[in-house]
């Protein structure tokens, strides 16, 4: 699997402030690479120093197999970006603004493609000030994939967008990745990461302090899962005696049963066997929320 950002003991200040305390990471071709923190964490300057934007004080890095700091001009051909603050004159025209970067480009993607593939058809002559803040978003990504970009940098995606639309935005970036495009996002989403990303580094205080895919910082937590249904008056079967599980509670109607494995399965069998199949039976399972709450509580304990 080829490496395509490597970066090696990042570490940047503002005066007495520091940004980027020492990030070491690398990003894979074809994977969608989820950068994740708090506030404040260093995750945008990170970023930012990864596109040549910023210039770190200490640390070696290397995209695409190009320096940053000494080949900026030559890394930002390969690469797009939509940063997190964005802006563009009130009055250019959402064709005209997709025409003109596309004139700083060898070999741009055509304007018509880009406007009908994000959700501005019905807008294309519309002027910047006059679009929702969904749409310019929207253009905002538009614009990062212009030049048919290698790597592509997207810091909060999303942001402003309504849940559909949301969605259809996180189908596209998939089907990004799937024709051979590698794509860092930076996001304060937590559904978002945990439903788009191969891998996630969880950045906090200018440190790595975890680097894994979803699935595996969330089963780090080492957390039961928790089996809630209702049951109404019915004697409730000794599920305690279930393998896998550790607490049966119950609450008038609702019950809750808390275990590790496939304790959904194994609770459903036994609930079926008895004759009850509870309509409302779901599973609570950990999240990469979750992960992410414990993981940065620790490296603030710490």
């Amino acid at each position: 699997m080829r490496t395509v950002i490597t970066a090696e003991h990042l570490h940047k200040e503002y005066g007495s402030t520091v940004a980027v305390a020492d990030v070491s990471l690398e990003v894979y071709e074809d994977e969608i690479f989820g950068i994740i923190g708090p506030n404040g964490a260093g995750k945008t300057t990170t970023v930012e120093c990864l596109q040549g934007l910023r210039t770190p004080d200490s640390g070696r890095m290397r995209v695409l197999g190009f320096d940053p700091v000494t080949q900026s001009g030559e890394l930002r051909k390969q690469i797009g970006s939509q940063l997190q603050q964005s802006a563009l004159p009130d009055r250019i025209r959402v064709r005209e603004a997709l025409d003109l970067f596309a004139a700083f480009t060898t070999h741009p993607i055509d304007s018509a493609t880009l406007i009908e593939q994000w959700g501005l058809a019905g807008r294309r002559n519309a002027a910047f000030g006059d679009l929702s803040g969904g749409q310019k978003q929207r253009l905002f990504i538009a614009l990062a994939f212009v030049n048919d970009p290698q790597l592509v940098f997207l810091d909060e995606l999303t942001q402003g967008l309504d849940p559909q639309a949301r969605r259809a935005t996180w189908g596209l970036i998939r089907e990004i990745r799937d024709r051979g495009k590698t794509v860092v996002l930076v996001t304060h989403l937590m559904e978002e990461a945990e439903a788009l990303c191969d891998r996630v580094a969880i950045i906090d205080r200018g440190r790595v302090v975890a680097l894994d895919t979803p699935q595996g910082l969330i089963a780090g937590l080492d957390v039961p899962v928790t089996v809630h249904f209702s049951l109404a008056e019915q004697e409730l079967p000794d599920l305690s005696a279930v393998a896998g599980v550790q607490r049966v509670g119950r609450s008038g109607n609702r019950v809750e049963v808390q275990g590790t494995g496939p304790v959904l399965a194994l609770v459903a069998a036994e609930l079926v066997a008895h004759g009850i199949a509870p309509a409302d039976l779901r599973v609570e399972r950990p999240t990469l929320e979750d992960a992410f709450i414990a993981l940065t509580s620790r490296s603030k304990r710490e």
